[in-house]
């Protein structure tokens, strides 16, 4: 039997405007929304336990830190090439079919692992990451715009932090799962074997939430376009308008050519693997697609001024996504490489402390006491991830009642100010600046897919899969990053996300001119909740 998700209100008794998870239309979606925030623990988990595989790899495979960040380039690359295809399957499918799909997806990548541990090649393992993260893309272009339109538009912002939020969990979850079989005090080849363990698990509880979406009803709403209704999006001139769009349109087209490249860099590599040809390939690659997809974004712009990229908003949402996402997967692939290297010694009564997960935690070295890789998951774990959620849920209550786009420039801001002290290798100081980033961090992701996505109405779906595509700079930049580590030591490497964050926070205090809206206010009074 069928389970029902959305249940009807009386007309009369709803607010015109909708509340938190009631719709204009005067019906309640919260079984609806309790079940896609689902869908957020679990790619969450899965990507908490990719971030602690670097170090594994490096271990294992003897690897450096440059190389090791081809887990993440696998990683972004599956959910740059699923970004446009699930847009067409939420379009096609419908929301339920497009998860279920996503789900499938998913379920083979986990099960790869099972032979990829026999394998036992980078490559191997590198297909498992890409294929899982397809599945999860399928789910992320869907679940995120399915969240916004589940109640009031202008609570858009609340409903996707609040799903964040469980996000969140599985972001603590992934990394004790993933230290538990990654790494083991016999050894790299004894943790290697034990790597398929989770995938399995994973599988298994994929399997089960297929047959639950499978019997659930899911109203497949769509946005309210407010083009449609003569509501500016901008307040600049027609002029100015179309140059800030051009602008942030060849920015686009500069991202996607450099994803190209990287792509054909890594095939080259694979089969040449001595030879120069990778840069060649890279930097060709990039220039040629560049110039091809500027061309045609161009020429739709002169076609037409309803396309989507007209937007400013939501164009400088793709390139301020390709950075913080940049940063973002910077910092959580070589966090248990800055652990196990940066910090000072740690006193002798902290070796047995739970939060580096007791004895296995720490090592003696010279006579003093550091932190392993075991002890690292633990605390990216129980400290930088308690805070990232800590941060989800927090931000949820603050955008109810600041705008978006401030937070959004503030975090951003504040992020850059953590970076520098990092950089700075001020002992713990340092430390502590890369656990309270993960706070600032929270927020990051889903209020730049809610203020791209605003006002686009019936064009969510497409902006929501272009802003999904944006996140290959998890691929791209870690690369750097890890030459940066491998070259300057890992403090220096933390340039990176402090350039990145400076440019989300660069764009979070240009939205409201961007978009010609005061701002993006999570909940109101009268929202009728």
């Amino acid at each position: 039997m069928s389970a029902t998700l959305t249940e009807p209100r009386s007309r009369a008794s709803a607010s015109s405007q909708g509340g938190l998870f009631t719709t204009p239309d005067g019906r309640s979606h919260v079984l609806t929304f309790a079940l896609i925030t689902s869908l957020f623990f679990l790619w969450a988990l899965c990507n908490g336990m990719i971030d602690v595989m670097d170090k594994h790899f490096q271990d294992y495979l003897h690897l450096s830190k440059a190389q090791s960040a081809w887990v993440q380039f696998a990683h972004y690359l599956g959910s740059f090439l699923m970004a446009t295809p699930a847009g067409w399957l939420a379009s096609r499918l419908g929301y339920k079919g497009g998860i279920i799909t996503g789900l499938l997806i998913v379920a083979v990548g986990c099960l790869w692992f099972i032979p990829a541990t026999q394998i036992s090649t980078f490559w191997a393992f590198l297909l498992g990451v890409c294929v899982i993260s397809m599945g999860l893309t399928c789910l992320e272009t869907i679940a995120n715009p399915y969240t916004t339109v589940l109640g009031a538009p202008a609570q858009g912002a609340v409903r996707i932090n609040i799903a964040q939020s469980f996000n969140g969990i599985g972001w603590v979850c992934g990394p004790i799962v993933g230290g538990m079989f990654f790494y083991s005090s016999e050894g790299a080849e004894a943790a290697h074997q034990r790597l398929w363990i989770p995938y399995a698990a994973v599988a298994g509880a994929v399997a089960v939430l297929v047959l639950i979406f499978w019997k659930a009803k899911m109203p497949d709403l769509s946005g309210q376009d407010l083009d449609a209704e003569g509501a500016p999006h901008s307040d600049l001139k027609p002029k100015a308008e179309r140059r800030a769009t051009r602008f942030l349109a060849a920015a686009n087209s500069c991202v996607l050519g450099l994803s190209v490249g990287m792509i054909v860099m890594a095939v080259i590599k694979i089969f040449l693997p001595d030879s120069s040809l990778p840069f060649i390939g890279l930097a060709v690659s990039a220039v040629i697609v560049a110039l091809l997809v500027a061309r045609h974004l161009f020429g739709r712009l002169r076609d037409t001024f309803e396309h989507v990229w007209t937007h400013p908003h939501f164009s400088g949402a793709t390139v301020a996504q390709f950075f913080y996402v940049a940063a973002q997967a910077g910092i959580f692939a070589f966090f248990i490489n800055y652990i196990v290297a940066e910090p000072p010694s740690i006193p002798e009564a902290w070796r047995d402390s739970w939060l580096l997960g007791g004895a296995s935690g720490s090592i003696e070295k010279n006579g003093v006491w550091h932190v392993t890789e075991q002890g690292a998951t633990k605390l990216l774990a129980y400290l930088g991830f308690t805070l990232f959620l800590a941060g989800r849920f927090s931000g949820s209550f603050i955008l109810r009642r600041v705008a978006a786009h401030r937070i959004l420039g503030l975090y951003a801001a504040l992020n850059v100010v953590m970076m520098t002290l990092i950089v700075l290798k001020l002992g713990w100081i340092s430390v502590a600046a890369l656990f309270l980033s993960f706070f600032f961090m929270s927020v990051m992701f889903p209020t730049i897919f809610a203020l791209g996505i605003f006002g686009l109405g019936k064009n969510s779906k497409k902006a929501s899969s272009f802003i999904v595509m944006a996140i290959m700079g998890g691929a791209i930049l870690p690369k750097l990053m890890g030459m940066l580590g491998d070259h300057y030591g890992m403090s220096i490497a933390f340039a990176m996300p402090l350039v990145c964050f400076a440019i989300v926070a660069t764009y979070g205090f240009s939205w409201s001119r961007l978009s010609g809206a005061e701002g993006l206010v999570g909940c109101k009074p009268a929202g009728g909740h």
